[in-house]
């Protein structure tokens, strides 16, 4: 979602503003702006599109000053204009926000019956003429902006300038995160860690409601009651080098090529190789033997991960799962049975549906765990288990080592739920552990597909339409590498279940209509070949990724010239979703990449969505 950044220090604070703001594109964008402060108070400058039309604008127009604020802005309310870019100013207040105020209409109309005139769409603009109207009837700083804190209703993470307060920053947080940044003599104000990466490693978390008053060398933070509190200040990692490109084209290719690191490092923490088993911490956080049914909430590609560990979980540990999108999931007011684990997935651990929908769950007496990979996001200090990962900062806003690290911890889980509800023996789970540990080799070895895919892909590229068939956990695999092609390469796809083809879907198959296969040599091979067949009898062209390409079935005229294979890796069936995972990745990558799409920030999405 969008980024902030704010300083309060000795030095030119203009670059390092737009040092930060570029470590923060990865959150998606579509426009962004910097505020400094003056001695005639803050000056802005904004541009709408990519960081780059920013420094255009300030190397044009040039702003001094040791104390700022900047934002990179993914568009919720109004359209991404220099107008609706931020920072807003109104009177005496300059500020950024991440987020949106559910009430700003309301709000809107009763400042606009004062007389109040505004410039943008945005709900933004409305914090900053209530903050400068408190501020004209006579509160002092700190009281007015608890009491504009207490009118605004929805999610927010703030970063404030006010005009004549030269040595003061404010902030706060609900709903969305921000945290304050340790220097000597500078403060620093971040959306997330790697906001304040540049400047320091010494960061403090705000917690839900909490606001903050920064000097140079000081931070004043008040819980939501308006209460002095302590916040412990920790030392994070926020390596440069983790954030780099190095020899690839995209962060996205990167990432896809660090996922046997990941999925190693994620296994390290679950399962101990000298004994072949889960580790003893893990188990000593739960007994899956009380627990009666697994609620795992999620959305996008995390929804994808939780659904493959449902067929884990249901066949292996004998356990009921449900899997629900987070964004539809407290509103159908569904039942919950006692002994119901929920289980919240996300990357970021700071998604607004899947962390509210964790929040309704613990109010109705549910045992809680996030699935994250910030391992101090909001899930992961309110959950009651955290249950990490550790495939590390995630640039690309396609997640792909953010998924497979969440499918190896989900799948460590799984033997650990099966041998605690005795579903499998010490024998049994010593096989499914050593399994689990092979994988990031042949993940590695599903890596050397990549020049036959890059062959393969110029002519998906020039596809109108693609569909993605899959059985069992392949199912949603196929949902998955259609959301990857869509999001990045912006071709239309659909993921369906093979067995449903002739239910409808079968209607779009044509010449023209490109179909992926997913079809790992399973209970299910001969099935899913089957559906080749029909696909192959009506003109479609097939993709195929197996691991059996000796076992594809003989087409014959047009269909046999368009039948393409991938050979995928052996591998058993419990891992088959990690190592095919990365075939479907390739395919959107390298057709995206024939397409000219931008790969790493493809349009109208955000890494980390933190509103509803």
């Amino acid at each position: 979602m969008c980024g902030i950044i704010g300083i309060i220090g000795r030095e030119p604070v203009a670059p390092r503003l737009l040092e930060s703001l570029r470590r923060l594109e990865y959150r998606g964008y579509d426009s962004a702006g910097i505020a400094v402060q003056t001695e005639a108070g803050p000056e802005r400058r904004r541009a709408a599109g990519k960081i780059r039309n920013l420094e255009a604008v300030i190397a044009e127009q040039p702003v001094a000053g040791t104390t700022g604020i900047g934002h990179t802005r993914w568009a919720t309310h109004g359209a991404p204009t220099v107008a609706n870019a931020h920072p807003h100013s109104y009177g005496k207040v300059t500020l950024v926000h991440n987020g949106i105020i559910e009430n700003y209409a309301e709000l809107k109309a009763g400042l606009k019956a004062q007389g109040q005139v505004f410039e943008s769409d945005t709900d933004t603009e409305v914090i900053a003429h209530l903050l400068d109207s408190a501020l004209q009837s006579g509160l002092k700083l700190k009281d007015a902006f608890k009491s504009v804190l207490y009118q605004l209703h929805g999610a927010y993470a703030l970063a404030v300038l006010v005009s004549g307060e030269s040595d003061t920053l404010l902030g706060a947080r609900r709903g969305s995160p921000l945290v304050i940044g340790w220097g000597e003599d500078e403060m620093y104000l971040g959306s997330d860690a790697l906001a304040v990466g540049p400047f320091t490693q010494r960061v403090t978390y705000l917690e839900e409601g909490d606001w903050v008053i920064l000097h140079k060398a000081s931070a004043e933070v008040r819980d939501a009651g308006g209460f002095l509190v302590n916040r412990p200040i920790v030392t994070v990692s926020a390596s440069a080098a983790l954030v780099e490109k190095g020899s690839f084209r995209h962060f996205m290719e990167k990432e896809v090529h660090e996922q046997p690191e990941s999925c190693q490092r994620t296994f390290s923490a679950y399962l101990d190789p000298v004994a072949q088993s889960v580790r003893a911490d893990i188990k000593a956080g739960i007994d899956f033997s009380k627990i009666t049914r697994l609620q795992i909430i999620a959305c996008g590609t995390a929804y994808y991960a939780g659904s493959i560990a449902r067929y884990a979980f249901e066949k292996i540990a004998g356990l009921p799962v449900d899997v629900e999108v987070a964004s539809e999931f407290r509103y159908r007011t569904p039942a919950m049975t006692p002994g119901t684990l929920a289980i919240a997935v996300s990357q970021s651990g700071e998604t607004a549906d899947t962390l509210a929908a964790l929040r309704w769950c613990k109010d109705q007496g549910l045992m809680t765990a996030a699935v994250v990979n910030v391992h101090t996001s909001t899930m992961a200090r309110e959950a009651d288990l955290l249950w990490p990962t550790h495939a590390g900062p995630e640039i690309g806003v396609a997640s792909t080592k953010a998924f497979t690290a969440q499918l190896s911890a989900l799948l460590s889980l799984v033997v650990c739920a099966a041998a605690q509800r005795g579903r499998i023996t010490k024998a049994q789970e010593a096989h499914y552990v050593q399994t689990l540990l092979e994988s990031p080799g042949l993940i590695a070895e599903a890596l050397g597909m990549n020049a036959d895919i890059v062959r393969m892909t110029y002519e998906l590229s020039k596809a109108r339409d693609v569909i993605y068939l899959g059985r069992g956990d392949m199912y949603p695999l196929a949902l998955e590498g259609a959301l990857k092609l869509k999001e990045i390469s912006y071709i239309h796809a659909e993921g369906y279940a093979a067995g449903e083809l002739k239910h409808g879907p079968i209607a779009l198959i044509d010449e023209k209509t490109p179909v992926v296969v997913i079809a790992p040599d399973d209970d299910l091979f001969e099935k899913t070949a089957s559906n080749v067949q029909e696909v192959a009898a009506r003109g479609g062209r097939v993709i195929m990724i197996t691991n059996v390409p000796g076992k594809v079935p003989t087409l014959s005229g047009d269909a046999a010239k368009s039948l393409k294979v991938i050979k995928a890796p052996d591998c058993d069936p419990f891992i088959a979703a990690l190592v095919y995972s990365v075939p479907i990745q390739l395919l959107a990558y390298h057709t995206a990449v024939h397409k000219g799409t931008d790969v790493d920030q493809p349009r109208n999405l955000a890494k980390s969505v933190t509103v509803e």
